[in-house]
């Protein structure tokens, strides 16, 4: 009873970081049910069918708080169904040792990049609301629907910082439509799982609890992410893009790295992700003030 607890409070709090944030919840639930002793394929089956629900209330959230585009929806959802469904029946025989700090290295610079363009000149206004082509999203959704599937997580930091670099779409917009078109990656992905496995190691009742946690927090998140300004939305989602790859690259065989330095590269990480988040609530604050200065005051109209 207590690990089911345990369980469902940390699909809470995964859903609302995945859900205000637009990731996390694959990558954080998965990497508990490897530290519970579970087998890759059978926690990442565990983490998508749980997110059949969590995806669906999620997307229906953001949808009704108005953070979705039903067009980049349908044109980087379908393709990350069939390279989840792919990615799901070949993960019993797919090494990833190889491809996840690859993978790394270029999300860390599309993580950078997403920060240092929000944290210092706020949210890009030149190419705002430019439809973005099939020919970007198709293969975006492609291979962040495969890694999804493989790696237990992978969705959300694929998708979100892709299109937040596109500067094409607001950062609220961005996290509601990567949320939403999980919903179609999560129902591939559990199809390839019980087709290639079964219901080989799968714990129904800890399913259940990743659902009952996630179903909770969906819609907190989704009004959450209407309310915290793209400045910061940006800054946030830059930073923890960052942090999470670079413990990635920590972690893997490229690096030997001793407790002492990686605890200094972190502390080092967190004091950047604070000063940005810090400046970035500054700068939109100042401009708030500078708005509402140069707003036209209103007559009263004569009745």
């Amino acid at each position: 009873m207590r690990t089911l607890i345990l369980l469902a409070l940390a699909g809470l709090g995964a859903q609302l970081v995945d859900g205000s944030l637009g990731m996390a919840y694959g990558v954080t639930s998965t990497t508990l049910l490897l530290a519970l002793g579970t087998n890759p394929a059978a926690a990442s089956a565990t983490v998508h069918l749980s997110e059949i629900g969590t995806t669906l209330m999620s997307g229906v959230s953001h949808w009704r708080f108005g953070n979705v585009d039903w067009k980049v929806v349908a044109r980087i959802g379908v393709p990350g169904a069939v390279g989840s469904f792919l990615g799901a029946t070949v993960l019993s025989k797919l090494s990833t040792e190889l491809a996840e700090p690859v993978m790394s290295l270029i999300l860390l610079g599309l993580g950078v990049y997403v920060m240092a363009r929000f944290t210092l000149r706020g949210l890009p206004q030149d190419r705002l609301g430019q439809p973005l082509s099939r020919r970007f999203l198709a293969p975006l959704g492609l291979v962040a629907g495969f890694l999804d599937a493989t790696g237990g997580g992978g969705w959300g930091p694929v998708g979100t910082p892709a299109l937040l670099a596109s500067g094409r779409m607001e950062p609220r917009k961005v996290i509601g439509s990567v949320d939403t078109s999980e919903f179609l990656v999560a129902v591939a992905a559990s199809l390839g799982f019980l087709f290639s496995l079964g219901s080989q190691g799968l714990k129904w009742t800890w399913v259940l609890a990743f659902l009952a946690g996630g179903l909770v927090a969906a819609p907190v998140a989704a009004w959450l992410v209407r309310l915290v300004p793209p400045r910061v939305l940006g800054s946030a989602v830059g930073g923890i893009i960052v942090v999470t790859n670079v413990r990635t690259l920590l972690n893997s065989d490229w690096l030997t790295v001793s407790g002492g330095a990686a605890a200094a590269v972190y502390a080092a990480l967190y004091l950047l992700w604070a000063a940005a988040l810090t400046h970035s609530v500054r700068a939109h604050l100042k401009e708030r003030a500078a708005r509402e200065e140069t707003a036209p005051e209103r007559t009263p109209v004569a009745v």
